[in-house]
């Protein structure tokens, strides 16, 4: 049981530190699907 929460703690952590990082992604996607629906009209 032990591993097992020292790897969600450990995935926890780094979600933590690269939330800025995936809400970049994220924002950069949905930018891109955005301009491509855009372009289709």
């Amino acid at each position: 049981m032990q591993p097992i929460r020292d790897g969600y703690r450990g995935m926890s952590v780094l979600l933590n530190i690269n939330a800025d990082l995936l809400l970049y992604i994220a924002t950069l996607s949905a930018a891109l699907v955005a301009a491509g629906y855009i372009g289709t009209l």
